[in-house]
């Protein structure tokens, strides 16, 4: 995902999940070093409306501890697993001083019968300037190799987005 935002000159927000970033906070290094932006997806990829308004809280902290450890400063964004926030934790993210932020175009791409051409399709279908596409750059909470097939439709989607005159930008 990092090379082929790189060939494109193109840049990207990561909404990480804690969990992850503990097992390999270079990435997170890795990401900054190159241009894009961290920003935080939870400490676990769980579904607020299941959790107790204290658990929701607790992940988002606990979350932003690893991640602001690993980058060297605090996430602005928050983006919740599957997109859904509790009035909890829309609450919880605000207390915490990150702002939300969900998508506009998105490639489903976590779907496990899903191709780089649907991933290309649906990600660029009526996108206009100021849309957010949604991507995953892992598979760690979807289908076995899902990640793949995003990447193999990224140089393709970064092509159109440039043919269209649209940039990729970090949020502000």
């Amino acid at each position: 995902m990092l090379d082929a935002l790189a060939a494109a000159g193109a840049r990207a927000t990561f909404f990480v999940i804690g969990e992850q970033v503990e097992r390999r906070p270079e990435l997170v290094t890795r990401i900054l070093a190159q241009g894009h932006a961290v920003a935080l997806h939870g400490y676990r990829h769980r579904l607020q409306l299941r959790l107790s308004p204290a658990a929701v809280s607790a992940d988002i902290q606990r979350g932003l501890a690893v991640v602001s450890d690993a980058a060297g400063a605090a996430p602005s964004w928050h983006r919740p697993p599957f997109g859904i926030y509790s009035p909890t934790g829309l609450r919880a993210v605000r207390e915490a001083g990150l702002s939300p932020l969900l998508w506009s175009r998105w490639g489903k791409d976590w779907r496990r019968f899903t191709t780089p051409r649907r991933i290309f399709a649906r990600a660029t279908a009526g996108v206009i300037g100021g849309d957010v596409i949604l991507l995953h750059d892992a598979d760690f909470y979807s289908s076995k190799h899902s990640h793949r097939r995003t990447v193999t439709a990224l140089g393709p989607l970064l092509s159109e987005l440039k043919r269209r005159k649209l940039d990729t930008v970090l949020p502000v």
